[in-house]
């Protein structure tokens, strides 16, 4: 096959599967939307983080739909890696999930939790949606293409519009984590100087850099692949990048680390684009 024609398969191959993801986020952000409005009791984790009904609906939904329409990639879900259940080895390309990245917000009844799927394909993020079902922000990539998305009342697909990151501007807009500030970050920050910090939970700080927002988001801090993996990939498709801080590209799929867990991250520093779209 031609390689113009191998290339246009496997971006239709591409937008395919994002719908798919968007099906599901939009599917389980309704599930999530009615718990959070009913209430539902919190649980601790063995690692003390917490976990909701909202959080094992959600994944429920979203790994059925994962596994019924590409059986053949294998899932690796943040509440079935916590019960012992992720794929001793995913291979090179896999599905990351979170259902429900912001927990900590959602049981404080703040509204910028978030819905995660995202493909890792040779250890980079290269399909991923991040939904806020409270505030009905949908953002969506693919390699090359970004979108944020309108969604209406009955959790359906509105508008859409392209987004790409912007270079960074004078000052500043920085976004840190709202429960996971640290004294590194805030170190970090002070090094920037003239800067206006914007507060986010969750996987949404890489989507307003995706989304020309915003300009940078350090973290330094614990984080896991499925937290990051979604908001990554619409950062990347919008034109920005995630990077260690030895200046790497954030690789997925990290497995047998000296120094930590499976599927852990290091310290990283989120930015927009390098060169106008």
């Amino acid at each position: 096959m031609p390689k113009t024609s191998t290339t246009t398969a496997a971006a239709s191959d591409d937008a395919a599967m994002l719908a798919a993801f968007e099906h599901l986020a939009l599917a389980a952000g309704r599930e999530v939307m009615r718990v959070f409005k009913a209430g539902c009791a919190v649980e601790q984790k063995a690692d003390q983080s917490p976990v909701t009904e909202a959080d094992r609906i959600s994944e429920k939904i979203i790994l059925a739909g994962l596994r019924s329409q590409f059986p053949h990639i294998p899932c690796v879900a943040e509440e079935e890696a916590a019960a012992g259940e992720a794929p001793s080895d995913p291979g090179d390309v896999f599905f990351l999930v979170d259902p429900l990245d912001g927990t900590k917000e959602f049981v404080s009844r703040r509204t910028d939790f978030t819905v995660n799927i995202a493909l890792i394909r040779h250890g980079a993020p290269e399909i991923g949606v991040v939904y806020a079902p409270c505030s009905g922000r949908f953002f969506s990539g693919r390699p090359g293409f970004a979108e944020a998305l309108e969604i209406d009342e009955d959790f359906a697909i509105a508008g859409r519009r392209r987004i790409a990151a912007r270079v960074a501007i004078e000052p500043l807009t920085i976004v840190a984590s709202r429960s996971h500030n640290t004294p590194e970050t805030e170190s970090y920050i002070r090094t920037i100087g003239a800067a206006e910090i914007v507060s986010v939970g969750s996987s949404l700080k890489f989507c307003l850099l995706a989304g020309a927002e915003a300009d940078v988001y350090p973290r330094f801090g614990r984080t896991m692949e499925w937290d990051t993996a979604a908001g990554d990939a619409v950062l990347r498709a919008a034109g920005g990048m995630t990077r260690t801080l030895d200046g790497l590209p954030l690789a997925y799929g990290k497995r047998n680390q000296a120094a930590d867990v499976d599927f852990a991250n290091p310290n990283f520093i989120a930015s927009g684009a390098l060169t106008p779209p």
